[in-house]
């Protein structure tokens, strides 16, 4: 799991590809650490402005709202729950704890939004990478593990005016929404302009993006980055598709002693991930796409399939710590790669 993202990370899993000799309008925001991409394809100028203007302030109560150590909505109400004691939500972050609940069913544990004590002492609530830093003990690793914490423990009660309130059973839930928020943030964005009469968009957060309609009759189409180097291929955007990215690649930590560790934490054993480098998803909302890949990170090459099963994943695509790609058949259909770069590719049973 992970909290709020760096700037630098905008060049990382995806980056959108210019797809016909008119470019569409774009803007950019710098929301949750990472810089956002935002194009549209035909609209007239006040239209433009206006769907901009809208999304900037959409974006930056996100930001203040959500945030996992900054002092906002979230915050506070973690600091009820380690207290007993019942706070506030509105319907965004409500809903949040709604969609984290059952990604955090389907995905057997592997994402769990509730484990933000362990975020936050393996260093990863800070916007300084890399972290340097004594990394936690194996025993304060056990104590944070055995206190179970989970979005299960959430209960949630509608008080009225799209107010309600938020109480947790274990006052070792600390919520922290790194892995989901750019993926249901996305989505808000691309419902709000659809809402309005453009010719299609794409809304493209630090590589993480989800499209609707087309780009001046063209299809929006994305590049998959390898951790290693270069690109893997090419996917085109159907509907309303979202294209999600993890990987533990780029935001890490190092101990005194130079051991290297990834930014995502398996909720199970409570410690950093490290088999897999990098998991790509196409899921229909960019909500169940970001939780999907940061699972399957989590689960690695031996566990993949469960988290597949379980979250109904059609197209995935993972990178291993030596470079080897492997995808499913599907996902291996929808990515257009050079002959020398398919014939590395592994198929994922």
């Amino acid at each position: 799991m992970m909290p709020g993202r760096l700037l630098s990370c905008f060049v990382a899993c995806l980056f959108l590809l210019a797809c016909s000799d008119q470019e569409p309008d774009k803007a950019e925001l710098f929301v949750f650490g990472t810089l956002v991409d935002i194009s549209l394809s035909g609209a007239d100028q006040a239209a433009v402005k206006a769907a901009f203007l809208d999304l900037q302030q959409m974006f930056q109560r996100m930001h203040r709202d959500w945030h996992a150590w900054e002092p906002g909505q979230l915050t506070t109400i973690n600091q009820a729950f380690a207290t007993g004691q019942v706070a506030s939500a509105d319907l965004y972050l409500v809903e949040l704890i709604r969609q984290s609940q059952n990604y955090e069913k389907t995905s057997g544990g592997r994402f769990n939004p509730a484990i933000g004590r362990l975020i936050r002492r393996w260093g990863f609530h800070t916007s300084d990478y890399p972290i340097q830093a004594p990394i936690p003990t194996a025993d304060e690793i056990a104590e944070l593990i055995a206190a179970h914490p989970s979005s299960q423990d959430v209960q949630l009660h509608f008080v009225g005016n799209d107010q309600w309130e938020v109480r947790s059973s274990n006052p070792a839930v600390q919520l922290d929404f790194g892995g989901i928020a750019k993926g249901y943030a996305v989505d808000l964005a691309i419902e709000r302009l659809q809402a309005r009469s453009l010719e299609g968009a794409i809304v493209n957060a630090g590589g993480d993006l989800r499209a609707f309609g087309s780009n001046q009759g063209r299809a929006w189409r994305v590049a998959v980055q390898n951790p290693l180097g270069g690109i893997i291929g090419i996917i085109e955007i159907a509907g309303t598709e979202a294209v999600f990215t993890s990987g533990n690649y780029q935001r890490y930590g190092m101990d005194e002693s130079g051991f290297r560790y990834a930014h995502i934490i398996d909720p199970r054993s409570g410690w950093p991930v490290s088999q897999v480098m990098s998991a790509t998803v196409i899921a229909d909302s960019g909500i169940s796409a970001d939780a999907a890949a940061t699972a399957l990170v989590v689960a690695g090459l031996d566990e993949w399939s469960e988290v597949a099963i379980g979250m109904d994943l059609e197209y995935v695509l993972l990178t291993d710590e030596k470079g080897v790609i492997y995808m499913t058949q599907a996902m291996l259909a929808r990515v257009r790669m050079s002959t020398e770069t398919a014939k590395k590719v592994v198929l994922l049973d």
